[in-house]
């Protein structure tokens, strides 16, 4: 007789288990500030390193230094092409109007419509600021650039004030973050195909004399209800999946790429040519794909920033 509890398999964490809609990830919220600033930058995920850093100070090994894997992220340029305004209406975010440059580059006309400018309403509440990316200036191949939205802390009207000042500019990694700052950072997966349960969600492999297959589940659940339970592991697609990770450290804003490119390059990704920034740990995603950096929305205040020792060697 089989157990009659056993663990349920997959996380309920992230739920529905969807493919997202596209490559470029989405942010929900954004971190309010007194002070009127630019709230996020975007980068493309190079591979990674390691470096020789000064350990937590809370740690056993506190006033040491050790060899810490960071994450490399290329920064080229933001170019700023409009303003976004929106208005609080029963709780959610409702589009007003919105303006826009009128230098808009040749590429970003390739990857989408652009519309009319329309006035600056009277009345809003909340502007966000329309950058794309400028991947022409990386070696990664790409051309069409990627066109999102970064919020604007401050109130409204120093907001609309910053905003102003920044219409058809380039915006650079400096200008937004400071090197010992904490990131969250928001990317899509690397997408793994059509998988069986057991990479999928972790169910056990049966033993050889198994009936019908080893690397599959027993059963698709109880008699009554008379239905498979959306419990119920099953094979399916995998991966490319919306995920934010909270509290990356930034160690380091450097715009010398000479003293981190390997020879020969970063391994599926190439030389890096423009300003990069270095993350504690790693990030999801595969090299190349874009991902974007918010200020910490649970600030951590735990590390020092000092570092030794950059390391040169490319890893995956």
């Amino acid at each position: 007789m089989g157990k009659a509890h056993a663990p349920r398999r997959g996380s309920l964490q992230f739920w529905p288990r969807k493919r997202a809609k596209k490559s470029t990830p989405r942010i929900r919220a954004w971190t309010k500030t007194k002070d009127a600033k630019i709230l996020g930058f975007a980068g493309y995920k190079a591979g990674m390193t390691h470096v020789e850093l000064k350990d937590n100070p809370k740690s056993p090994n506190k006033d040491n230094f050790k060899m810490t894997p960071v994450t490399v992220i290329e920064c080229p340029p933001l170019r700023v092409i409009g303003l976004k305004f929106y208005k609080n209406v029963n709780k959610s975010l409702v589009p007003l109007s919105h303006v826009l440059a009128s230098n808009v580059d040749k590429e970003l006309v390739r990857r989408t419509k652009i519309g009319k400018s329309t006035e600056i309403p009277a009345d809003f509440d909340e502007i966000r600021i329309l950058v794309h990316t400028q991947p022409k200036l990386t070696g990664t191949g790409k051309k069409k650039p990627e066109l999102f939205e970064l919020g604007i802390g401050g109130d409204p009207k120093s907001a609309l004030e910053l905003g102003k000042s920044q219409i058809g500019k380039d915006i650079t990694i400096k200008d937004v973050f400071k090197e010992g700052q904490f990131l969250d950072v928001h990317g899509i997966t690397k997408g793994k195909g059509f998988q069986g349960t057991v990479k999928r969600f972790g169910v056990i492999i049966r033993q050889h004399k198994s009936e019908k297959t080893k690397r599959g589940i027993g059963n698709l659940g109880s008699w009554t209800p008379k239905r498979v339970q959306y419990s119920v592991p099953q094979p399916g697609k995998m991966g490319y999946h919306l995920r934010t990770e909270y509290n990356k450290w930034n160690v380091m804003i450097k715009d010398d790429p000479e003293t981190i490119n390997p020879k020969g390059g970063f391994l599926h990704y190439g030389l890096i040519k423009n300003s990069y920034l270095l993350l504690k740990g790693s990030i999801p995603g595969p090299a190349k794909r874009i991902v974007i950096m918010t200020s910490a929305v649970r600030k951590n205040k735990n590390y020092p920033l000092e570092v030794k020792y950059v390391s040169k060697e490319s890893k995956q």
